[in-house]
């Protein structure tokens, strides 16, 4: 399923330079942005859990997704730790 974008000129024009540059297509360099973002963001919430102890269980999290656009949505759980 392909979905499309609208990017405003001066993004679309620094996304098609690092492009040019790297000799890959404007879609690999998005692709490569979104998980090195995803690996920073996961790189910090291990630093926080190893600095304070709160987490959540994964069945938790996933009975709270659960709920997620139905009549009973619920509230994130509480954290442990």
């Amino acid at each position: 399923m392909a979905t499309s974008v609208k990017l405003d000129d001066d993004l679309k024009s620094r996304i098609q330079h690092l492009a040019d540059a790297r000799h890959r297509s404007a879609h690999w360099i998005m692709r490569e942005e979104a998980q090195e973002s995803f690996k920073q963001e996961a790189l910090a919430s291990w630093t926080a859990y190893k600095e304070t102890g709160r987490h959540l269980a994964g069945q938790e999290i996933r009975n709270w997704l659960k709920t997620w656009g139905t009549d009973e949505e619920k509230e994130i759980p509480p954290y442990h730790g």
